[in-house]
């Protein structure tokens, strides 16, 4: 930004003096939106009612999400914002009961601009409050971490739905004017019926070390406790499931081949920011989940490009031998509420991809350079990626334990 010059103040000064003469007048002088357009964004709200039917005592989070952007496990997106509704808020008189509720309460999210977004919620459970055995959990939900901003065993979630049961599209829309119009009277509904059954899964690499050439490298990862200062994270194996979308009680077989379309968890290998003090992803170096609007744009396998920053990701899979075994029951047939491993195997191949249009990933012509963070996603949307803030050389500075298996990175030499 250019010094201002001493014109620049004279105009700006006899600007004022015209104004006072102005509001000596009779007349109220005009008031009009300033010219700085950082000044003069329009935006509008959504607001409503957080209803709850739960025995879980806590603080309630509503996160609110651009819906072409879903969050785990329909997508990867990151919240745009979030608000808290503090439990003496709403549970009031019954913050100290384990009655059922039903409990209401108003949420609002404030400068909203125009655009599709949809809300979900979570009670982050003090178990202590209603339970206090040796070994209860407090509410550990801390926004500005990755290890600590999800919710855990015991928590309870929710979203807003619309009439079948689907995740609810709220859309802000501007009238003739421009002007951005409020949504109102959104109910978001918590219940036990939704209550998260496991931790994160946290895990840690064991074997395969973290350079990728130009074959494909396996990773054996098995689950990491963690249970120190504000991160407690108390995984007992890893849950794994076929993947059923339809939920028709069968394993996806979409393509007719007689094999499962997939398994959960998830696997994602994502790259990271060239600087290697931080664990942004490249391209999304506000973390706001949505690509950059300028960043490195690779060239796709048949040489071309489309000018908009990519969303780097490596092919990667669950290796499936030990988790089909587990999978299968005494007569062969698929056990479809999944099972509990101890381990799992994930092979990494050296072939990139753009996944900005996730549904649609595109093969990229090279390797592009630099770090890699792993990245598990469990049906129910919590995650866990190595590396995080736990690694050593960060965690010091934000007041975490230190952990140096979280450390780990996968690099393109």
């Amino acid at each position: 930004m250019s010094r201002p010059t001493l014109s620049s103040w004279k105009q700006a000064a006899g600007g004022l003096a015209l104004a006072s003469v102005i509001g000596l007048g009779c007349e109220s002088p005009p008031v009009v939106p300033t010219a700085d357009v950082r000044q003069n964004t329009r935006s509008a709200r959504i607001d409503g009612s957080l209803v709850v039917q739960s025995r879980a005592r806590g603080n309630a989070i509503v996160f609110l999400y651009d819906a072409d952007r879903p969050p785990p496990p329909q997508g990867t997106g990151r919240p745009i914002t979030f608000t808290v509704v503090p439990a003496a808020q709403l549970f009031g008189p019954a913050l100290t009961s384990d009655t059922p509720g039903p409990f209401v309460a108003p949420f609002s999210f404030s400068l909203v601009p125009t655009g599709r977004y949809m809300l979900r919620g979570f009670i982050d459970t003090d178990g202590c409050a209603t339970d206090a055995t040796e070994g209860c959990r407090r509410s550990d939900f801390n926004p500005w971490y990755g290890v600590t901003n999800e919710p855990n065993a015991g928590d309870v979630g929710g979203a807003a739905l619309d009439a079948t049961g689907r995740p609810l599209t709220l859309e802000v829309v501007a009238d003739a004017d421009g002007q951005p119009q409020p949504v109102s009277g959104v109910a978001v509904s918590v219940s036990d019926t939704a209550r998260v059954v496991r931790d994160r899964p946290t895990f840690q690499v064991v074997q395969g070390d973290g350079l990728l050439g130009g074959a494909p490298r396996q990773l054996r990862l098995q689950p990491l406790a963690l249970h120190d200062g504000v991160v407690d994270q108390r995984p007992d194996g890893f849950a794994v499931s076929y993947l059923d979308a339809d939920n028709d009680g069968v394993p996806d077989d979409a393509n007719q081949d007689d094999k499962p379309d997939g398994l959960w968890p998830r696997v994602v290998v994502r790259k990271l920011a060239d600087d290697a003090s931080n664990l942004v992803d490249e391209n999304d170096l506000d973390r706001d989940g949505v690509p950059d609007d300028t960043g490195v744009d690779y060239a796709h396998a048949d040489g071309t490009q489309d000018g908009q920053p990519d969303v780097v990701v490596l092919a990667a899979r669950l290796v499936p031998d030990s988790i089909i075994a587990a999978l299968t029951d005494e007569n062969g047939d698929p056990r479809m509420e999944g099972a509990v491993v101890p381990e799992l195997v994930v092979e990494v191949l050296p072939q990139a991809l753009d996944a900005r249009v996730s549904t649609n990933p595109v093969p990229l012509r090279e390797l592009p350079r630099g770090r890699y963070a792993v990245v598990l996603i469990q049906p129910s949307g919590q995650t866990w990626r190595v590396p995080n803030e736990l690694a050593p050389a960060l965690a010091s500075g934000l007041g975490l334990p230190a952990v140096e298996s979280q450390a780990f990175v996968l690099e393109v030499p």
